[in-house]
């Protein structure tokens, strides 16, 4: 999704662990989406003008003193500057597109781009930027205070008429008086209250910088997920690999099922095509994959799991067909190495990551298994599994679990085969189809069918040397 793009790599990431957890909202983020894949070059220039404008922005750090308030608004003029220019091409692309996107979301935004930025904003805006270089002096006003010091310093509007008049009619009225260049001390004064006078000023232009910066900076972040969806769409129909917008459901519901779904990830990393598959688990909230080694089921929940998070991020999903209920977390257990540092065994360490998940999961959560407690005996690791189970779905937890544990998934058949829906890995005797049907589980994974495609004919171990 990034394509070398590192915002955009992070903000996919974030948005899709940090699911959305309504319907209204992914419908939302689904239409607009569907109009940033409908006009994928404008969201580019949008997302690049957002991207340029804040990069253009730190180029000025150089000018920047923060504990000067003639340099702080020296700076903060210049990157409202800056800032103007891009604006200018952020409304020269809303008047050019507007029409051709129909989403609330992008509707809307280039409805308050065209109300807000229009050529009232924009001259007033060169007004105080003009006016904020005082390229005719400055005009202060102050009071005395006790011991005649100098005290309420404010900085005006230059007066309508011109500094000429306005100097003439003071001298006329006696009232002023010039510095000498060789007066230090009375020079000092008057710079000691011009910082004074434009102290506010500064901050508040620089306030307002610093507003348009964040909006910039909002823009860029928000279009970089719909960016990166872009990327992972052209990158599919390069392979070839079908999409679909899934149709979420409201929580609790046990509405599961798709068509053609298959693994994201395994087919931008394969220069094959992927195999997909079909499944119908409406009504239930156990799916148990057992069968053959190798046969894709591990392929298969990977893909599951994959659909509900794009979904629930509000994209598209790698099937030709998905449905699913909105689901409070997906949580995982997928087994793992043997701890390097020797802490305790597989067992333990499988123990204890299943725990934290039990700690977090909640009611209309989703629990993907693939192969846990197989890493001891089959009975022990049947009866522990039964009961995480058991516990889960009824808690409200949908479960998938992928299992070789034949006690495991034979007493879940014999329990609930009419709430639970089993798909099977089918042996083959030729290529792997990688294709899961539903079945009853069987009491063999076929590891002959595994071992005599590693040790083919004629191996020093085939069946002829075996005793």
């Amino acid at each position: 999704m990034g394509r070398g793009d590192r915002l955009v790599s992070e903000v996919c990431k974030k948005a899709l662990v940090f699911s959305l957890k309504d319907t209204v909202t992914i419908g939302y983020r689904q239409r607009v989406l569907y109009d940033c894949l409908q006009h994928s070059g404008v969201v580019r220039e949008m997302y690049d003008l957002a991207v340029e404008a804040v990069d253009a922005e730190r180029q000025i750090w150089g000018l920047y003193n923060r504990s000067s308030p003639r340099a702080v608004l020296s700076r903060a003029v210049r990157v409202v500057e800056t800032f103007v220019g891009y604006l200018r091409r952020l409304r020269r692309l809303s008047e050019e597109h507007a029409d051709e996107f129909s989403s609330d979301g992008l509707a809307r935004f280039f409805k308050m781009v065209s109300e807000e930025l229009d050529d009232a904003y924009f001259a007033e805006v060169q007004g105080h930027l003009e006016r904020l270089k005082f390229r005719g002096g400055m005009l202060i006003s102050a009071e005395l205070g006790p011991g005649n010091t100098a005290r309420g310093f404010v900085l005006h509007l230059r007066p309508g008429r011109g500094w000429r008049e306005r100097l003439a009619a003071l001298r006329r009225s006696g009232d002023t008086f010039e510095i000498s260049t060789r007066d230090e001390a009375g020079l000092k004064i008057l710079d000691e209250w011009e910082l004074r006078s434009l102290n506010l000023v500064a901050n508040a232009v620089a306030h307002s910088a610093e507003h348009v910066r964040g909006f910039f900076t909002l823009l860029k972040t928000e279009l970089a997920f719909y960016v990166g969806c872009i990327n992972l769409r052209a990158r599919l129909s390069e392979l070839g690999g079908a999409v679909c917008v899934p149709e979420p459901m409201a929580p609790g519901e046990l509405a599961w099922s798709g068509e053609g779904l298959y693994d994201l990830v395994l087919a931008l990393r394969s220069a094959a095509r992927v195999v997909d598959n079909d499944f119908g688990a409406d009504g239930r909230s156990l799916v148990v994959v057992t069968g053959a080694n190798q046969g894709g089921k591990s392929t298969f929940l990977r893909s599951l799991g994959l659909a509900q998070l794009m979904m629930q991020a509000g994209m598209f999903v790698a099937a030709s067909r998905f449905q699913a209920a909105v689901v409070s977390g997906v949580f995982s257990h997928f087994k793992r190495e043997e701890d390097p540092a020797l802490r305790g065994g597989k067992l333990d360490e499988e123990l204890r990551r299943m725990s934290r998940v039990v700690k977090r999961v909640s009611a209309g959560g989703l629990l993907l298994c693939n192969e846990s407690f197989a890493s001891t005996n089959e009975q022990e690791g049947s009866e522990i599994a039964l009961e995480l189970v058991r516990a889960m779905t009824e808690a409200g937890v949908k479960v998938v679990y992928v299992t070789h544990l034949f006690e495991l998934a034979n007493r879940l058949w014999s329990e609930g085969r009419d709430r639970a829906l089993f798909l099977r890995a089918p042996r083959q005797s030729g290529a792997q189809p990688y294709k899961l049907v539903e079945g009853a589980p069987e009491p063999t994974a076929y590891g002959e069918d595994l071992y005599r495609r590693v040790f083919e004919e004629g191996s020093p171990l085939d069946n002829s040397n075996l005793r």
